[in-house]
């Protein structure tokens, strides 16, 4: 077991005070976009740190270079620290499973704006596109990359505070209900795209038709569509979330056909405590909030729009999934009188919220594989069945080997558990 330190990610869509203050420090002065906990190659966590250090770096909080947060190290990180004893660190299941990897990534994320409207590979298109990439010689780091690695990317997202995004198509019939009545243009191409095929197919094809360089519409039929949300009220509106939203994006994303994309999407609020997981080919952008995220160990991102990176059209048109289909909002299962978990449809994670209320009490933690276990307030006394003993205070994040086997907690808190099923 080993006190460990995330890893800043300062992205433009970041806010500067949301993830420091969670850690009782303050605000930036840059984005303070995510906060990585896991093992993964662009920003593996810290590992040797003195066992008082919070999960959050003073040194990555600190002003500098653009991006050297995510670069500099001190002593041995958790990438190295596994990959010097897969099978003790990870046991031998995970290590068959999944590679030698920790299978998954634990984040804290922040948007102050919107994020990119984004879709995830699923396994078998993120090796032929990672593969393909590869033989094309383009490096892994480089702007016009869509696959930097080889896995998919399926991620829960649990709400801390309110947290908004937009998920998934609506059904042709809601979009037509939601496009019916702003009589522009560029709606009613939408529209009678999918009258025409009023499916699938005809939601790809309006969508397709947003993306396209050869229809990709100008920025003046872009604001004809906000200018037409601004004008509906509430009361008169299909949808009063989704022209809020267009709204939103406009004021971030002047001009950008991402804009008139999200009236195809469903909005979602998640109120704290709240889950929601997007599987691979589900278009979706996060607005704001603060959350906790947890995703196969990949930064797979296909880009539809709302960005100034680089936006692969025809990669994204492969890869994204226009059957519409709600958020795939997920409710814990109580699995014992301390712990609940958000259980996903895949093998590579799981999620657990700890309650402790009885501090002279010890209570055997559920779970197995390899552990990150982040104290969100609180204090627990962390016991191993190979010895070890931590006591984990407010902030403080740990790693558990998978041959440190059973674990115990006492104490008094809220604390999350990723782990692997």
């Amino acid at each position: 077991m080993h006190v460990i330190q995330g890893r800043v990610r300062d992205y433009d869509w970041g806010a500067p005070d949301l993830i420091p203050e969670f850690f009782a420090q303050p605000a930036t002065t840059f984005p303070v976009a995510e906060l990585w906990l896991g093992a993964h190659p662009g920003a593996p966590a810290r590992c040797e740190v003195d066992a008082r250090s919070i999960a959050i770096s003073s040194e990555d909080l600190a002003d500098g270079e653009r991006g050297a947060r995510s670069r500099a190290t001190i002593g041995t990180d958790l990438r190295a620290y596994i990959a010097a004893d897969p099978i003790g660190t990870l046991g031998s299941d995970v290590v068959n499973n999944h590679g030698g990897e920790l299978p998954y990534l634990l984040k804290l994320i922040a948007p102050a704006q919107p994020i990119s409207m984004q879709v995830h590979p699923s396994i078998e298109q993120a090796r032929i596109g990672y593969e393909r990439e590869n033989a094309l010689g383009i490096p892994v780091d480089a702007p016009n990359r869509s696959y930097k690695d080889a896995n998919h990317k399926p991620e829960l997202v649990y709400a801390v505070t309110q947290f908004e995004a937009i998920v998934g198509f609506r059904t042709p019939r809601r979009i037509l209900g939601v496009l019916d009545g702003l009589d522009t243009e560029l709606t009613a191409h939408l529209a009678e795209c999918i009258r025409k095929q009023p499916n699938a197919h005809g939601v790809r094809d309006a969508f397709a038709s947003l993306l396209t360089e050869e229809t990709r519409p100008p920025e003046e039929a872009v604001a004809e569509v906000v200018e037409a949300c601004a004008a509906r009220t509430a009361d008169d509106s299909p949808s009063p979330r989704a022209d809020v939203m267009v709204g939103k994006l406009a004021s971030y994303y002047e001009g950008d056909p991402g804009i008139v994309a999200s009236l195809l999407l469903n909005p979602v609020t998640l109120q704290p405590g709240e889950a929601m997981f997007t599987p691979a080919g589900t278009v979706h952008a996060y607005a704001s909030g603060l959350g906790l995220e947890i995703m196969a160990n990949s930064d797979n991102v296909l880009r539809a729009g709302l960005t100034g990176k680089y936006v692969d059209v025809a990669e994204l048109l492969d890869v994204v999934e226009t059957v519409a289909a709600p958020p795939i909002r997920i409710a814990p299962e109580r699995i014992s009188p301390i712990q609940s978990t958000f259980y996903a449809p895949v093998d590579d994670f799981e999620l657990s919220m700890i309650e402790l209320r009885q501090a002279h009490r010890a209570f055997k933690l559920r779970g197995g594989g390899p552990r990150i276990i982040v104290s969100l307030e609180g204090a627990a006394e962390i016991w191993t069945e190979s010895g070890q003993h931590h006591v984990l205070n407010t902030g403080q994040a740990v790693f558990v080997r998978a041959d440190d086997g059973r674990v115990e907690v006492r104490g008094f808190g809220r604390f999350v558990q990723a782990d692997v099923p």
